[in-house]
Parts: C-alpha cells; sequence; structure tokens
C-alpha cells in the first residue's frame, strides 16, 4: 500500500505528459517558455485571480511574496508554528522575526482571536497556514488585518484546490502562495510553486523578484531571487490539470469515508468547517498513543506518517522555550496521517479502518 500514490495517477496521463515534455524539448525555451505562460493562465482561472506567478518551489513563493511586500531585517512577521518550516524559514531568511501565534484545537489552523494581541508596531504581514487541505478563517483575518493596515500571505501548499465560502484557496488574501511538490494535491515532478494576487503592481514586483529582480534584460530595480518554474514542471503541471477537479472530489469523497469509518472510535477525527471544503491534502487523527498505532498498522503493511511531531517554536533554530502555545505542543504530540491520495480504493479504506480498529 502507498501513503501517496503517484503511479496510478501518471497511468492517466503518460502519453499527455510525454507529449508535452517532448515539445519543450523540441523548442528549447527551457525557462520562460510557452509552458509557464500557459500554466499561469490556467491556475489564475482555476482560483479566480487575478494574476499568477509561476515559482520554483512554495519556499521561494513563499519568499518572493514578502519580498515584493517589502518585508526586510528586524520586521516581525505573524505565523502559525505547526506547520512546515518553510512557512518561518522564509520569514527568517529575510532577517525578520517570526512571531508565533497558537493554533485552534479542532482545525489546527491558526486560532485568529490570539492574531490581534501580537501585533506590535514592528509587525508587517500575518501569514496564516491553510492547513491539511482545508483554508484558515480568513474573514476573520483579514478584518484584523484591514484594521491594522497589514497584507495577508496565505501559505496554501497543502489546500490548492479547497474553497472558503464559496472562494478558492490562493485567493483569498493579499496574496496567496502554494506549492507543487510531488506530494501535494496538485503535485510536479520536481520542485514547483506559484504566487497569486489580484494586485497588479503587486504581481509585476512578484515577477521581477523572481527574475533577479529584473524588470527589463540587465536592469534591476530591486533585489530578486533565481525563483523560476522551468518549463518541464509547467508542462507536466498543464497535464495534470486536466485530472485535478476530479482528483479534488475524489479526495474530498474519500475524506468522507474515512470519517464514517472511523466515526465510533476514540481517534480524534478531523474537522472540516460546515463553510469550508478541504482537498485532504493529509487525513491526520489524533490518538494518543500514536507510537503504538503507528507500529500496529506498520506491522500490518500500512504506512502513516507525522505531520508534524515538534511545532516551530521547539525547533532547535527557533527555540523559544519560554513561548506558551499549549495547543500546538499538545497537538504536535498525537498527529498521525493516514494514506490519503485521490486513488485510494474503497477495499483500502476498509482494510485501513479495520486495522486501526483492531489496533484500539
Amino acid at each position: 500500500m502507498h501513503f501517496i500514490d503517484l503511479k496510478s495517477q501518471y497511468r492517466h496521463i503518460e502519453t499527455d505528459v510525454s507529449e508535452r515534455i517532448q515539445a519543450v524539448l523540441e523548442h528549447g525555451q527551457y525557462i520562460n517558455g510557452p509552458e509557464v505562460r500557459e500554466l499561469e493562465t490556467c491556475l489564475a482561472e482555476f482560483t479566480g485571480s487575478a494574476c499568477c506567478i509561476g515559482a520554483s518551489s512554495g519556499t521561494d513563493a513563499l519568499l518572493m511574496a514578502m519580498m515584493a511586500l517589502g518585508i526586510r531585517a528586524g520586521d516581525e512577521v505573524i505565523t502559525t508554528p505547526f506547520t512546515f518550516i518553510a512557512t518561518a524559514e522564509t520569514i527568517a531568511l529575510l532577517g525578520a522575526l517570526p512571531v508565533f501565534v497558537d493554533i485552534e484545537p479542532d482545525t489546527c489552523n491558526i486560532d485568529p482571536a490570539l492574531i490581534e494581541a501580537a501585533i506590535t508596531e514592528k509587525t508587517k504581514a500575518i501569514m496564516p497556514v491553510s492547513l491539511y487541505g482545508q483554508c484558515a478563517d480568513y474573514d476573520a483575518i483579514n478584518a484584523i488585518a484591514e484594521k491594522h493596515g497589514l497584507p495577508v500571505i496565505e501559505d496554501g501548499a497543502q489546500s490548492f484546490g479547497a474553497t472558503y465560502k464559496g472562494k478558492k484557496s490562493c485567493n483569498l488574501t493579499t496574496i496567496g502562495c502554494t506549492s507543487f511538490f510531488p506530494s501535494k494535491p496538485l503535485g510536479g515532478y520536481g520542485d514547483g510553486g506559484a504566487c497569486f494576487t489580484n494586485d497588479a503592481p503587486l504581481a509585476k514586483r512578484m515577477r521581477e523578484t523572481r527574475d533577479h529582480g529584473q524588470n527589463r534584460r540587465y536592469h534591476h530595480p530591486r533585489l530578486g531571487i533565481n525563483g523560476r518554474l522551468d518549463g518541464i514542471q509547467a508542462a507536466v503541471l498543464l497535464s495534470k490539470m486536466a485530472l485535478f477537479p476530479g482528483e479534488v472530489k475524489k479526495r474530498g469523497d474519500i475524506g468522507k469515508k474515512y470519517m464514517e469509518a472511523l466515526d465510533d472510535t476514540r481517534i480524534t477525527l478531523p474537522v472540516i468547517r460546515p463553510h469550508n471544503t478541504s482537498v485532504f491534502a493529509q487525513f491526520t487523527i489524533r490518538i494518543a498513543d500514536r507510537d503504538a498505532l503507528h507500529k500496529n498498522l506498520q506491522e500490518k503493511g500500512i504506512p502513516t506518517a507525522v505531520h508534524y511531531p515538534v511545532p516551530l517554536h521547539r525547533q532547535p533554530v527557533f527555540n523559544q522555550p519560554d513561548a506558551r502555545l499549549p495547543v500546538s505542543d499538545e497537538v504536535a504530540k498525537c498527529v498521525l496521517s493516514l494514506p490519503m491520495h485521490p486513488y485510494l480504493t474503497h477495499d483500502e479504506i476498509k482494510r485501513i479502518a479495520t486495522a486501526v480498529k483492531e489496533a484500539l
């Protein structure tokens, strides 16, 4: 059994992927070629955003977003400690300080009720994460940001394709960023990412930032990075976009089947807000004796993973021994992710659920 099954997906698009990659090899425009522009148009239309800027990774997308907003050394950016390190890593790389705010105990997304108290005169942005495939509470977050004149950057690395009150993830805030790492809901065959915005001047700054800060050849009005999405990854993603809407629906259906199959157990199941849809980048449960369940499932050939075992305020690079973020600390001890991908069969779900119940 696969934790994420990319091979089954590939079998559906093998011919189209090969043809699109061959086209890139034939025209030889490997950087900023026609596939990148086509993909940016396709992704912007999918999210409903005015502008999409392809990036070399989800990490670089976050970096580009903050650089375009002018975030620099000495600034503060409010974010969550319960996420992959890239979220806070990019803040620190700019010399800014990640200010961690605790999470909601049910969704594991940043708790909007705690954000305002963390704002200081040094705060320059709020960066929530749409964790496990579900968007954070952006109405509440945007209202706080507007009150204080702050931009909001959605880290939507896990939520591309999800909706919040009918609107797509990555079109909910000043800038939305996502990742096309292979295991993401929409993943390439290597690294990739994108930024989204409805602000044309901001989009222009992000485009310049991703290309060494230049607005024309050998003219650099700003510092930038080499953050470009390559043409072969764009070709792969264009092939996958044909499947993606159907895969989003399948992910939702599989999430519901898991919920039904595990409803009568002592496991804490994911909570999806009524106004949200989730793409279930992970199907993450909570259980006190996580290690025992992990070992039991492993012995039965069922792979699991932990997202995330150490919250960022406890990581050596950010170590904040005096930080009081009790929900993040507690959740990190008991989360366990079960296999999740659009090609998970009914029999596999039944086998996993049965194995979980037997272990309990």
